[in-house]
């Protein structure tokens, strides 16, 4: 397999693609900027400037999308309109939003990191579609990629600092059992999505690859790419067979001409479409 770069070197830290027809395809957030990036039927990429930072962005269920801010999430009640804060989540100035993604029962998966990257001394939440939030996992210290399996009994779990990717087993909507899924080979695992096989899509980052496990932890396929910092990856199109892949130049000296563009590459087993916010 091989990826191809779609746009121009348009995000100084890319993340979090989600494609979604209510936006008209991918989107992703160029995080550190705080904007939602949209690739438009012309080719060309809009922005949405939502805060000091854009951590990840879902669709909801009854509309719109929600976003992850600095230390909070906001709430949108159309594609493009601007988002309304929820309530802080935490007072400490050292502590932002990172990444999220939701369960296939509309519950919002959050998690945090450190901006001088403290070991431990950040939180995975859990938002209900409620609002009720819960702590699932304190002392993480990079909270990256969730995805849940097909049928919905599995979750995979980055905390990059870690170096491998976790699997917890789902039970009545809850998370539980975590162990060690897949070692990253000294890579930094950002972003992951799984497909309708239950493969999982594991960002490479610090590495310039995706990975691809099947179910059994077995690795399938790579993906290279020209860049070092790859950093999530999404299924999305039509058919959900084009494998979207976001970019970063974040702190490199010397980054890549490509670093910072979204990249496509075609696969075999489509993904699923993306699950929603109930709130």
């Amino acid at each position: 397999m091989k990826a191809e770069q779609i746009t121009d070197p348009v995000a100084y830290h890319g993340e979090g693609p989600c494609w979604h027809r209510s936006w008209g395809g991918i989107r992703w957030v160029d995080m550190l900027a705080g904007d939602l990036l949209t690739l438009n039927a012309q080719g060309e990429v809009d922005r949405l400037h939502v805060g000091k930072v854009a951590a990840f962005v879902r669709p909801r269920s009854r509309g719109g999308y929600v976003v992850g801010l600095e230390n909070t999430i906001g709430l949108a009640t159309s594609a493009f309109s601007d988002p309304v804060p929820e309530p802080s989540f935490w007072s400490d100035t050292n502590l932002r939003f990172n990444e999220g993604g939701c369960d296939p029962w509309g519950n919002l998966y959050c998690g945090s990191m450190a901006y001088d990257r403290k070991e431990g001394a950040a939180t995975l939440f859990r938002v209900s579609p409620s609002g009720e939030r819960e702590k699932i996992l304190p002392h993480v210290t990079t909270s990256n990629g969730i995805d849940f399996s097909p049928d919905g009994t599995r979750a995979y779990y980055n905390d990059t600092k870690l170096r491998r990717t976790d699997v917890f087993d789902v039970i009545d909507q809850r998370l539980i059992n975590r162990r060690p899924f897949a070692d990253s080979d000294g890579a930094s695992p950002d972003g992951l999505t799984v497909d309708s096989a239950g493969n999982v899509w594991v960002a490479m980052n610090r590495h310039g690859k995706v990975r691809l496990y099947s179910p059994d932890a077995e690795v399938l396929a790579e993906i290279d790419l020209p860049v070092r910092l790859v950093t999530a990856c999404t299924l999305g199109g039509p058919d959900f067979r084009t494998l979207y892949i976001t970019t970063s130049r974040e702190n490199l000296d010397d980054p890549e001409p490509e670093a910072g563009a979204l990249f496509a590459a075609h696969v075999d087993v489509p993904g699923m479409p993306i699950a929603e916010y109930g709130g």
